[in-house]
Parts: C-alpha cells; structure tokens; sequence
C-alpha cells in the first residue's frame, strides 16, 4: 500500500529511454575530437561535447545533483532513468581552483532540464586553462543498452538535443 501511494516499487514504470539535451550554446563536437584522451580515448566513458559560445552551463537532463567538485567545474548528475552524466567545464580547469566559476546548485539539489549549473568566466578559461570544451560523459556506461547522437551541429542550451539513450 505505501510503495502504491508513494509512487516505487513494482508499480512505478522504468524509464528506459532518456534524451540529454546540451548544457551549453556552442557548437556540438564529438568527444573523439575532445584535445584530452582521457575524454577522445573515452576512457571515462561514451559522451559527447560542446565547444561554448558563453559562461551559461545547464542541466542537460532532469535528475538529480550527485556530485559538484569543490573546484566548481564540474557536476555530476543522475538522471531520472539513472544514467549518471559528467559535465566537465574545460578542460585542465581543476587547476583554477574554483577562481571564475560560480556554481548555483549543490548536491542533492534535482534539477529540471535547462536549471542554471554553473556559471564560467570563458576568456579566464581561454587564458589559465587548455580547452575551453565541455565533455558530458556516462559515468555509469554499463547502463546503457544503446546511445544515438542526435546529429546536431549548433547547440543551444536546454532545447538542442545532443544524445539519445536507451537504458538496459
């Protein structure tokens, strides 16, 4: 009776398929062509990436924050279908230490497609760090049963479509 009332248990519907939308406008760029192998080699996990136009990151997907590091630069989020996502601010940006990132979200926070993440300094980032290109990887690739690009070239953040998932 309480699982029915509170909506999990076997009554609640598994959501098997899931869209992650850009968390940035840019142009969109596959992660092969991320200038760090530790994203091109895919050695975090599938994704894809966008190459900012300005400062304004957003949830790509409805979920729920897992993790912000402390350096501000990037964000963990668990989607509602339980796909964990990466959204990395550049790259070497660990190294700034936080100076000209403000985050507006803390963990546990759920957010909804298009809520404000982070907000960047880009010419900082053009200056102190090596890439200004944002990955967004699937931490949690076992997961995933398939994933389609959408095909995009131009991203606007909170409405342009980057990946299409289908979750095991």
């Amino acid at each position: 009776m309480l699982k029915k009332l509170f909506g999990f248990g076997k009554d609640q519907e598994k959501i098997t398929e899931e869209v992650i939308y850009s968390p940035a406008d840019g142009s969109v760029i596959d992660l092969t062509d991320v200038p760090d192998p530790v994203f091109s080699q895919k050695m975090m996990g599938e994704g894809i990436a966008v190459e900012p136009a300005n400062g304004a990151i957003v949830s790509p997907a409805e979920g729920e924050v897992i993790q912000l590091f402390h350096t501000k630069h990037a964000v963990g989020i668990r989607t509602v279908s339980g796909i964990e996502l990466l959204i990395h601010v550049g790259l070497e940006t660990v190294n700034m230490n936080g100076e000209g990132f403000e985050a507006h979200v803390k963990e546990g926070d759920k957010v909804k497609i298009g809520d404000p993440l982070i907000t960047c300094d880009l010419e900082l980032i053009k200056e102190k760090a090596s890439s200004t290109v944002i990955p967004i990887v699937i931490m949690n690739g076992e997961a995933v049963e398939s994933l389609e690009p959408a095909g995009e070239k131009d991203a606007q953040k909170g409405t342009t479509k980057l990946l299409k998932i289908k979750v095991k």
